[in-house]
């Protein structure tokens, strides 16, 4: 009789728009042993770009959370978010599946995915900005906006956060990430 196979941990990844989240999250799937990615169900148009997601309508949203498709679910930025019941299957096995997940959802999925693990990536205010302002899609007055919320703080109560700054190289950012993820390993 075989042993049941581990589960890896949920690996929130958090930090304001422009941070390099996803970057980050590309370079830890290819670095990372047995890291996963996890897409997200958004609302949003194809054709906005950023993140690969899966786009959809308000109305097929809707009837995907009816239909409890979603493991976790939020709304942020006018926007709709899921995270699909797949995950599970992706934890199986896995060093860990990494998500995008917004901070006020946080100590949600923290109930829900048991094995919980956040993320929050930092950038110095000034390498946010040049960012924000690099990418061409926020005008001056969004990129003050962004830099505001950006000092929000995480929820209290979450049991497992790291911080990793990801002001200078990214190979550095995956350095410490994966540290912090897989200590045994560092």
């Amino acid at each position: 009789m075989s042993a049941p196979s581990e589960k890896g941990p949920v690996i929130a990844v958090v930090g304001p728009s422009g941070v390099g989240k996803d970057s980050l999250m590309s370079a830890l799937a290819v670095s990372g042993p047995q890291l996963r990615l996890m897409r997200r169900v958004i609302t949003r148009a194809p054709e906005a770009g950023g993140e690969d997601y899966q786009a959809v309508t308000e109305p097929e949203f809707s009837a995907l959370a009816e239909n409890g498709v979603f493991a976790l679910h939020w709304r942020a930025h006018g926007l709709h978010y899921g995270i699909p019941r797949d995950i599970e299957m992706l934890r199986e096995g896995s060093g860990g599946v990494l998500v995008n997940l917004s901070r006020s959802v946080l100590l949600k999925a923290q109930d829900v995915f048991g094995d919980f693990i956040v993320l929050s990536v930092t950038a110095a205010p000034e390498v946010l900005a040049d960012r924000l302002l690099a990418r061409g899609r926020e005008d001056a007055q969004e990129v003050r906006r962004r830099l505001t919320r950006a000092a929000n703080p995480l929820p209290e109560g979450l049991a497992r956060v790291h911080e990793i700054d990801n002001s200078g190289a990214l190979s550095a950012a995956v350095q410490a990430a994966l540290s912090a993820i897989q200590p045994e390993r560092a």
